[in-house]
């Protein structure tokens, strides 16, 4: 043998891990809460009202940056699957 434990090589699939971070944006982009239209509750003007619109504009606030957040955690991780790329490909042609 060679006297040295054994290494074991982690083989980056690229295009696999490109589409699925591309699957995980195009499943974000569906995610969706449609904001509850002010002339559906007609002229109820009701304390439990005001608190339930404000409530739904604080959901509606928080989806959008939870998507925001999501979409930017997915391009920095694309970002560096695609400096591992290169750095794979670099060390292959040394």
């Amino acid at each position: 043998g060679s006297g040295g434990g054994s290494t074991q090589q982690i083989k980056l699939n690229h295009s696999e891990v490109m589409a699925k971070l591309n699957e995980a944006l195009n499943s974000l982009e569906r995610l969706q809460l449609k904001a509850p239209a002010q002339e559906e509750l007609g002229r109820n003007k009701l304390n439990y009202t005001d608190a339930w619109i404000q409530r739904e504009q604080n959901i509606q606030l928080l989806l959008k940056e939870y998507i925001a957040t999501v979409e930017k955690n997915i391009e920095d991780t694309k970002a560096n699957v695609e400096a591992l790329k290169q750095q794979d490909e670099s060390i292959t042609k040394s």
